[in-house]
């Protein structure tokens, strides 16, 4: 990290996981998604130093489509885990979750480290989620089900109650322009829960490509927070983000700070 920043391309971040940075560069863009391939590599990087603190547990992900970012997370699974896909899998048609289990067999995932479920989030209950993960408690959720405010604080919830006290929550396309009201959902969610803690804010690479938030227990945010900062500390942004009344991380391809011209 320096004062003057630097633009740096999606394809220098790593996560640190073999397997993960390998499908990062040769098949993560030939899935379609709209998540970037820096968002996936931060993550799973997430998912290392989860591994590397001792937490372990399975995965899941409320809205997979045809499975970029599910792969990426079945690719940084340790021995013994599994993964949880859940979606209502009807959008675009009905033919989606085939595509989804197809890619997953394309790139190396079995069906036996993976849980495929066509579910409707809104109205799951969390003991449903955990009687599908064996009564394990999921370390990793990644949120990217309906852009609305109402559902996304639906799935806030039901995260929350199925995630592991030193589990990660990320939510997808937050401060997107074409859905302004997620980041509403996020701030009266905080208010609710004063319990959890904005981890890290994870920059877009375009617009399509956008913005992910982070978020954990305060009791494990600090552990995460200096391990994810040193990691990944050519991409940390100086400045920071302000959740008041707690700052956060921002992490970002592009690190420079505005230039101000001497007077």
């Amino acid at each position: 990290m320096s004062t003057t920043g630097t633009l740096y391309p999606s394809s220098s971040v790593r996560s640190g996981i073999a397997a993960v940075d390998h499908y990062l560069d040769t098949g993560y863009d030939g899935v379609p998604g709209m998540s970037s391939r820096f968002a996936a590599a931060v993550c799973t990087g997430l998912m290392r130093i989860q591994g590397e603190l001792g937490v372990s547990g399975p995965v899941a992900e409320i809205g997979t489509y045809e499975g970029r970012f599910f792969i990426a997370l079945c690719k940084a699974l340790g021995a013994g885990e599994t993964a949880l896909g859940m979606d209502l899998f009807d959008w675009p048609n009905p033919q989606v979750i085939d595509r989804f289990e197809r890619n997953c067999l394309a790139h190396g995932v079995p069906p036996e480290q993976r849980i495929t479920w066509k579910a409707d989030s809104k109205i799951l209950r969390p003991d449903e989620v955990l009687a599908k993960l064996a009564g394990r408690r999921p370390r990793f959720i990644h949120v990217d089900s309906e852009h609305t405010r109402e559902v996304l604080t639906k799935d806030l919830e039901l995260a929350t109650a199925v995630l592991a006290p030193d589990g990660i929550m990320v939510l997808d396309d937050m401060l997107h322009p074409a859905y302004p009201m997620l980041a509403v959902a996020v701030h009266e969610y905080l208010q609710r829960h004063p319990e959890m803690r904005m981890l890290a804010v994870i920059d877009r690479e375009t617009i399509v490509a956008a913005t992910k938030f982070a978020l954990c227990h305060e009791a494990w945010c600090q552990r995460y927070e200096e391990r994810l900062t040193a990691d990944f500390k050519d991409y940390v942004w100086l400045m920071g983000a302000d959740f008041h009344p707690h700052w956060c991380p921002v992490l970002s391809l592009d690190t420079r700070l505005a230039r101000i011209p001497e007077s």
